[in-house]
């Protein structure tokens, strides 16, 4: 098939891209901006394959999507193109506003108009695939999960333009009988990681000798999500996904956001010791919390198991531990990062 991916140059898109393009005989066109956190280094071992293809664009200007969409003619549309970083959202929520809930809008008109010019299988098979965030469902408290059906309550300016744009496909789906899947995901982490988020920006100023910036008391939860098995349930869901329905993909794997600070110190001792001999928790600060700071999310992916067969395959365990060796490796990804952008300086204080 031929698959166009929005946002193919960020972290999980350009984790997908590559592995399309490394287990698969699909196409690829990756369509991105690339904006500050857009960085085709990350898609260098792809680079030459004859299946993959790059145009930059961007997902608000609707004559450059319609030129892409018309000219690749996909078989789907992965769209993960988004301002993602919550902390930015509370800075400038105008950016969030205009890319993941216009720019969703621009998408959906474009593959709307081009998949009624399809015709037989072609039309049978088109999908419109959105990837989303389980943000949109809000904080939980100490128990239960989100699931598909949880009733949308997002609470940071990021998590409010997500849940614009989910119902914007969902609309699309029911008015227009366009073909649409959504699924959101948990906390994603990995290879390629922008060093703005969390665990690579923890690596990074540790080997840095920084301060490790916590905020509040670390006691907030997430589920942890290794960004390769996210892309697997992508393929998952596009592939056998049922169109009009929601997927949700998780980790199974809840940890505070101190004890993920921790385990990165701690394997960071065993791979890479301070030449003091102390431990890199020694730098561990709390700082001021981020502004409704929501406490705990935790995905049940009961559904996409049951029906489609997807599950994670790494551990917490095993994939920060890939992630620790995988940034150890490849220093000159992120030092470029670092040195061209502004990628580790806090964000999202309260005015």
């Amino acid at each position: 098939m031929r698959i166009l991916v929005t946002g193919g140059a960020g972290f999980i898109g350009s984790a997908l891209v590559r592995h399309l393009i490394e287990n698969t005989e699909h196409e690829v066109l990756n369509f991105d901006k690339l904006t500050y956190a857009g960085t085709l280094t990350s898609l260098s071992s792809v680079a030459s394959s004859p299946r993959y293809r790059f145009k930059k664009g961007d997902i608000c200007d609707e004559r450059a999507v319609a030129t892409a969409v018309k000219g690749f003619q996909p078989d789907v549309i992965t769209h993960l193109a988004a301002e993602s970083h919550v902390d930015r959202s509370i800075d400038g929520p105008g950016a969030f506003i205009q890319t993941n809930v216009v720019g969703t809008y621009t998408m959906l008109t474009a593959a709307l108009d081009y998949w009624r010019t399809l015709e037989g299988g072609r039309r049978e098979r088109f999908r419109f695939h959105h990837i989303s965030t389980d943000e949109v469902f809000g904080s939980l408290g100490e128990t239960g999960y989100f699931t598909e059906t949880t009733p949308y309550d997002p609470r940071s300016p990021y998590s409010a333009s997500k849940a614009g744009s989910d119902h914007l496909v969902a609309a699309w789906g029911h008015t227009f009988s366009l073909p649409v899947l959504i699924t959101n995901c948990s906390n994603n982490y990995g290879p390629y990681h922008f060093p703005e988020k969390l665990i690579p920006l923890i690596i990074v100023k540790a080997l840095a000798g920084e301060d490790l910036p916590v905020y509040g008391n670390g006691a907030n939860v997430r589920d942890w999500l290794y960004v390769e098995d996210h892309v697997r349930a992508l393929q998952r869901v596009f592939e056998q996904g049922v169109p009009g329905q929601t997927y949700n993909v998780g980790g199974n794997s809840e940890r505070r956001n101190v004890d993920v600070v921790k385990t990165v110190c701690e394997i960071l001792n065993r791979l890479r010791p301070r030449v003091d001999g102390r431990s890199y928790c020694d730098q561990i600060t709390f700082v001021a919390d981020r502004p409704g700071h929501d406490q705990r999310y935790a995905v049940d992916a009961a559904k996409i198991e049951i029906e489609l067969g997807w599950k994670p395959i790494e551990t917490f365990e095993s994939g920060i531990e890939k992630t620790v060796s995988w940034y150890l490796g490849n220093r000159d990804w992120w030092e470029e990062i670092l040195d061209r952008t502004n990628a580790a300086h806090r964000r999202g204080l309260s005015r």
